[in-house]
């Protein structure tokens, strides 16, 4: 039995920006995070599916 990784979109840049609470580097929220490895691959799917739309908010917000 071969075990799969996790696919995740984190990049090592942690860090939660105050006012929306998502993470600088991948966009996701704390619980989100924390939540990430009980979440099957739908829930994880459907959250890295949202996360270009943050990752821009927060971009043209200047926080990114």
């Amino acid at each position: 039995m071969t075990v799969q990784p996790i696919k995740t979109p984190c990049i090592k840049v942690c860090a939660i920006e105050a006012k929306t609470g998502w993470c600088l580097g991948c966009g996701r929220s704390l619980p989100e995070i924390a939540q990430w490895s009980a979440f099957d691959n739908h829930q994880r799917d459907s959250i890295i599916e949202d996360l270009p739309q943050r990752i821009e908010h927060l971009t043209q917000s200047g926080k990114r």
